[in-house]
């Protein structure tokens, strides 16, 4: 059973990829194919060709953008996932495992976890494979990797929460646009800064926890420790970090004319991707596209979606292009380490 267990993970590691490719293909696909014209040629033409179309619509719409805004942008991805390795990093730190982990491998684990989870949805499962083989290779037990991957969650939601609240403090008229959508977003700006404020209040309970040193809970023989302050005082930084980072994408790729300004591409970032998140569409599409429309209706719905263009380019297609051959190097190595076991038990059991 071991043995089938050691084949079998490198197998899923294999159908990721293939899954990956189909998926990136899909996605430039459909970001070319918005045009009734394109769609036409895409049908009527083979593979090549219509590779050929997908790259050369998807040239044009970048073109649009100037070359200031795409370093920006660029940067912002960088801001974005750096952030997002400071997650595993925090929640190694918890479990009290960051010693002899690095900061490298750390920030391989966390890119190729977020690059796949992103793209593909289903967040807690295809993020919770990539980051079980990562981090068993590590000697990390399955309760220390499914604590870590709920610490990880939480962080995002963490900083969700407290962004959201601080941009509905600040800019409660966000939601009016969104108002017809549903009866949950009709309401006064004084009723959304009082929302925007409860949400705040949340996150200083949370820290009030940390502070006092809440009890453990014990779930079977595992104990689920409250995060101490020094886990918490992180989360503050990270959380946001990451998500000003990623909404930065958008602000930058958006024309300077009829910008609404980064707050409120701030609200209307993490009101889509939430809710693109919530409703497991891979990417937010269609939902990302709805949201920055509604909310800005000053800016020509070709910018609109020429920065949303950059933003799935930047933050979801090339993580995915660069991650998928780091998936095949490191199930390469595990299965070199597997056959040398194989064919000389003696040194596993020497390694043992």
């Amino acid at each position: 059973m071991k043995r089938f267990w050691d084949f079998f993970w490198p197998a899923v590691g294999l159908g990721a990829v293939i899954w990956s490719v189909r998926l990136l293909y899909l996605k430039l696909e459909a970001e070319a194919a918005t045009d009734g014209a394109i769609r036409k040629l895409l049908d009527e033409g083979d593979l090549w060709s219509d590779i050929q179309v997908i790259a050369s619509v998807i040239s044009q719409k970048l073109h649009a953008i100037s070359p200031q805004a795409h370093f920006l942008s660029l940067l912002s991805t960088l801001v974005a996932y750096g952030a997002l390795a400071w997650y595993d990093r925090i929640a190694l730190i918890y479990l009290k495992r960051e010693q002899n982990i690095s900061w490298l491998y750390i920030s391989m684990c966390s890119f190729v976890t977020y690059a796949l989870s992103h793209n593909i949805g289903a967040s807690v499962f295809s993020g919770g494979m990539v980051r079980y083989r990562a981090y068993s290779a590590k000697n990390l037990t399955p309760a220390e990797i499914a604590a870590l991957v709920a610490l990880c969650s939480f962080t995002f939601a963490f900083g969700t929460m407290m962004m959201l609240g601080l941009v509905l403090v600040f800019e409660p008229q966000i939601l009016e646009p969104l108002k017809s959508w549903s009866p949950l977003f009709a309401m006064s700006e004084t009723l959304a800064r009082g929302s925007g404020a409860f949400l705040l209040l949340l996150c200083m309970i949370y820290t009030i926890g940390a502070w006092k040193g809440f009890k453990p809970v014990k779930i079977g023989g595992f104990e689920l420790f409250y995060p101490g302050m020094n886990v918490v005082l992180r989360q503050y930084l990270a959380a946001p970090l990451e998500l000003i980072g990623a909404a930065g994408i958008i602000y930058f790729a958006l024309p300077a004319e009829g910008n609404p300004g980064y707050a409120i591409v701030l609200g209307a970032f993490l009101l889509s991707f939430s809710a693109g998140l919530l409703s497991q569409v891979p990417g937010g599409v269609g939902v990302m596209e709805a949201v920055f429309l509604a909310i800005m209706p000053g800016l020509p719905a070709s910018s609109v979606f020429a920065a949303l263009l950059v933003w799935r380019m930047l933050y979801l297609i090339m993580p995915l292009v660069f991650a998928l051959p780091v998936i095949l190097l490191f199930e390469r190595s595990q299965l070199g380490q597997l056959t040398r076991h194989l064919r000389d038990p003696k040194d596993e059991a020497a390694s043992h």
